[in-house]
């Protein structure tokens, strides 16, 4: 019997950062992206952002591969946003993400720091927030390649 905690805080914006979504709009994909981790036994455990970018806490399946996981998520709820909404038509979000594993014990502060972004991005940006979170996790970057 094998047992499991693998918890992530992840991160990923729209393409070249373009505040497509309102509030109503994040809330309602981040209900669809809820949806998809379902479909693969995952959970979501909380999720937030900007109009232009997301954050999910997330619990994975022992079986799910995070980066097929985020490929679905993105893809899947990329096209259901352009049926949804026809103003949405160019909509996409960014080639990549930030994943950031998290123990059970450190979860309640993520869902907190998730749940608080509106606050938060009153005194940072979506860059400086990125490159915060890069920095706490000991993640080397260069900025050309992260916002370029």
């Amino acid at each position: 019997m094998s047992f499991t905690s693998l918890n992530y805080h992840i991160v990923f914006s729209t393409r070249e950062r373009v505040a497509w979504l309102s509030s109503a709009q994040i809330q309602a994909v981040c209900q669809y992206i809820g949806g998809i981790l379902r479909n693969t036994k995952g959970c979501l455990l909380a999720s937030n952002g900007m109009p232009d970018h997301l954050h999910l806490a997330a619990s994975l399946h022992p079986q799910t591969n995070l980066s097929d996981c985020l490929r679905d998520i993105k893809a899947g709820s990329s096209h259901w946003l352009r049926k949804e909404d026809a103003a949405l038509e160019g909509f996409s979000w960014q080639d990549g993400y930030s994943a950031f594993s998290v123990s059970y014990s450190g979860l309640d502060k993520v869902i907190s720091y998730i749940q608080s972004q509106p606050e938060h991005h009153k005194k940072l940006s979506f860059e400086e927030e990125l490159i915060v979170l890069l920095k706490k996790h000991k993640i080397d970057y260069d900025p050309k390649y992260v916002f370029g």
